[in-house]
């Protein structure tokens, strides 16, 4: 069903010859290529790691996008300098006409031209039923007479106005994730802390850092293709209030038919909120109806939360874990690595609370010569995010930077260093 939903993607990479051994769409699952793959080739073009730009081959721009029903255009270090990328969405605009979707590389991810490019090609494949969401979800709150102005929710734990969603919907693939992080941080009024978050099927492990959800490190594979973009660092287990409990723990659940098929309720699967109720971590339903051999399940939940807490962390030292979401019962009150376990009121709904106390956010990424006018540098960084900011509804006024990542790029004359600026702040008005 996902995938009759996602759109026929036309693939430019500006970055021929030097790239051509690896064509795009290669490593991508045969299922998902056969549906996403219109016409691919590598053009000549592209920009150097020090600047240098090759001219775009603009003929083979537009044979390739010919007819295309989603453009992805993505070029060699395109986020240190944008200019070919733009070229040739300008292009596809006057080919193609402006309804027709172009996602460029630069505005989805950072450095990384394989990762980027596939990150760009399941942002334009999506762009169509995405839309179409959003605009529903605006027409649902018009229709209901709310003056509200609708933002979503991305990755980074901040907000995304509605024409910035539409245009690049894989930045919320994580917002449900980093919304439950940083709604236990506003509950418990901690900028530092491991966060639990148990619903009724999983269970997710991350971590709240200067009040925002840790970023992973690593690329991530969304349907068994490698990206770049930015996304919560969690480590998920298939562990949750309705998980059934028979020869094995999980990895089958009643999900929300819970309240119909639990012991406790009267149904006929035992899961892991009767032994939870069995056990004394939580008063529901009715106790007598969970007696029964529960021996050894609760251990092993708890060795696979510790577990999951443990690949979490990445320091020494015990840290505060706070549990959140429906299932947190399943949560011991002691868990190993962390210093307290900590249980907010309004626990259940910490994933709203994150959503309503998000921030608008920005962030711009550059290769910067440490050689040459290093402040000047990373203060047109620093307004490349703040201009994101705005664009999404941020209150320039009031935007604050969040974080400085500079990482020296080894082995290159002259001198680079890779940096990244975020920016947050809270909506106009």
């Amino acid at each position: 069903v996902l995938f009759r939903s996602l759109g026929r993607v036309a693939v430019v990479r500006i970055a021929g010859p030097a790239t051509r051994s690896l064509p795009p769409f290669a490593g991508w699952p045969d299922d998902l290529r056969a549906c996403v793959a219109g016409a691919a080739e590598v053009v000549d073009g592209g920009v150097e790691v020090d600047g240098r730009v090759h001219p775009l081959d603009e003929d083979a721009v537009r044979r390739v996008i010919a007819g295309a029903d989603a453009v992805a255009i993505t070029g060699m270090f395109s986020p240190q300098d944008p200019s070919q990328e733009l070229r040739a969405a300008a292009i596809a605009r006057e080919e193609l006409g402006a309804d027709v979707p172009v996602t460029l590389g630069h505005e989805v991810a950072g450095i990384g031209l394989l990762d980027r490019e596939n990150a760009a090609i399941l942002n334009a494949a999506v762009r169509g039923v995405a839309g179409r969401v959003v605009d529903a979800f605006a027409r649902a709150i018009a229709e209901r007479g709310l003056a509200a102005v609708p933002y979503l929710s991305q990755n980074d734990g901040t907000l995304l106005g509605r024409e910035q969603a539409r245009a690049l919907p894989v930045l919320t693939i994580g917002g449900g994730a980093s919304n439950s992080i940083r709604g236990a941080a506003v509950l418990c009024g901690l900028a530092e802390a491991l966060v639990i978050d148990v619903g009724g099927t999983s269970t997710d492990v991350g971590a709240i850092t200067a009040g925002f959800p840790r970023e992973s490190a690593v690329g991530v594979e969304i349907g068994g293709v490698e990206t770049n973009f930015r996304m919560p660092d969690v480590v998920s287990i298939a562990l949750g209030g309705g998980t059934v409990v028979g020869a094995a723990i999980g990895p089958e659940s009643v999900g929300a038919r819970i309240g119909d098929e639990a012991l406790v309720f009267g149904g006929a699967t035992p899961t892991l909120t009767d032994a939870s109720v069995a056990a004394g971590r939580i008063a529901l339903g009715d106790p007598a109806l969970a007696v029964r051999d529960w021996d050894g399940v609760l251990d092993e939940v708890d060795r696979r939360i510790a577990d999951a807490v443990d690949r979490v962390k990445l320091a020494r030292g015990d840290v505060p874990l706070i549990a959140v979401g429906g299932g947190s019962h399943l949560v011991a009150d002691r868990v190993p690595g962390a210093s307290e376990v900590l249980r907010p009121r309004d626990f259940d709904v910490a994933n709203a609370i994150g959503a309503a106390t998000g921030l608008i956010g920005g962030d711009a990424e550059r290769v910067l010569d440490l050689g040459a006018d290093r402040a000047g540098g990373l203060a047109d960084v620093a307004a490349e995010a703040r201009a994101r900011a705005v664009a999404s509804g941020a209150d320039a006024a009031r935007l604050e930077t969040i974080r400085v990542d500079e990482v020296p790029l080894a082995y290159t004359t002259p001198p680079l260093t890779r940096v990244r600026v975020r920016v947050a702040g809270p909506p106009v008005g």
